[in-house]
């Protein structure tokens, strides 16, 4: 998908914000930057001295990757060092998190997902920003995992916290969605939990998220609110996007099901164990974190008739899954890989 931030309508000088975001190095995060910089505001982005995948990225590869941000070394874990060596003593108008746990396990979820974040909403609330845009998570509807928790923890602080904010929870990911293309280019088969028909999502690409985040600093009608989002066309199941891949690749669909109590059994033996080996507590909760993208459906969730609505989950944007796996296919390097990855 070739870049449009170039054709992004700019703000005008008044409406030109200064704006802080934490997160700037993951994917979405730069996607983020590159966004708001397109529309004219005045971005200072606080980052890790090694950032990415298994500390890939260096300073000189942020500073080309986010070229014309300000980059700021500091550790959003450690109150002191945001506020001396991320905020500076000085003002912003805004603040944009993508900031998240690298894995889901419960003490990088709540350090991150909730303690991290109130450091920000705190040294936020000092710079005399006055809107507080967050990058949350669809799931976080149906709480079952520590980083749902924790996520929902400061979700309930940045409402209570007197600051405006727009909390938005997106549905999947198009990189999280896509850890079976080189696999299935590889001639290898796609792998289903059950028959691959319980689940649904309306997968959102980095760039239409990315700007509805941003929409949000100008949207009135978005301030003050949970906002979740999807893209663009109807609602996927995991079978129809290995049928899409498979088309892409001018062959017949080949499926490998896995049965839904291999995880059952995976979480039941990993749980167990945890209470003997406190070091598998972590294998035990990534079990878990498996087990429910396996069953849930990242739609919003009808309470009135208790099941995920694709027709309540709204949409955005006009990147759709299927083009960006073709993008993929016609690379050498379709392992996208990520802090996040699981598996």
């Amino acid at each position: 998908m070739a870049e449009r931030f170039q054709g992004t309508a700019v703000v005008d000088a008044q409406a030109r914000r200064r704006v802080l975001v934490v997160g700037a190095s993951g994917t979405i995060g730069q996607t983020t930057t590159r966004a708001l910089l397109s529309r004219g505001h005045e971005v200072v982005c606080i980052v890790r001295l090694r950032a990415g995948f298994g500390g890939s990225l260096s300073q000189h590869d942020l500073a080309s990757l986010l070229q014309g941000a300000e980059l700021r070394v500091a550790q959003v874990d450690d109150p002191d060092s945001l506020t001396r060596d991320g905020l500076r003593g000085e003002t912003f108008d805004a603040v944009v998190s993508c900031l998240a746990s690298r894995n889901g396990a419960p003490s990088d979820a709540w350090a991150i997902d909730h303690a991290a974040h109130l450091n920000v909403l705190t040294a936020a609330h000092a710079a005399g920003a006055g809107h507080f845009v967050l990058l949350s998570a669809l799931c976080v509807q149906k709480p079952r995992l520590a980083f749902q928790h924790a996520k929902l923890a400061f979700e309930q602080a940045l409402m209570d916290s007197g600051m405006d904010y727009s909390i938005v929870r997106p549905t999947a990911f198009f990189k999280s969605l896509s850890g079976q293309v080189a696999r299935v280019k590889a001639g290898k088969p796609y792998l289903l939990f059950g028959d691959g028909r319980l689940t649904a999502c309306k997968p959102i690409s980095d760039r239409d998220l990315a700007d509805y985040l941003v929409e949000c600093l100008e949207d009135p009608a978005r301030r003050n609110r949970i906002l979740p989002i999807g893209g663009p066309g109807p609602a996927l199941t995991p079978r129809e996007q290995g049928e899409q891949l498979f088309a892409l690749l001018g062959r017949a669909p080949l499926f490998r099901q896995i049965p839904l109590a291999v995880i059952e059994l995976a979480v039941t033996v990993l749980t167990g164990a945890s209470w003997i080996f406190p070091r598998l507590r972590d294998k035990a909760e990534f079990a878990r974190i498996a087990r429910y993208y396996a069953t849930e459906s990242m739609l919003v969730w009808n309470a009135a008739d208790q099941c995920p609505d694709a027709e309540a989950t709204p949409s955005t944007g006009s990147d759709r899954l299927v083009d960006y796996h073709a993008e993929l296919l016609a690379r050498t390097d379709a392992n996208l890989r990520s802090d996040h990855s699981l598996f």
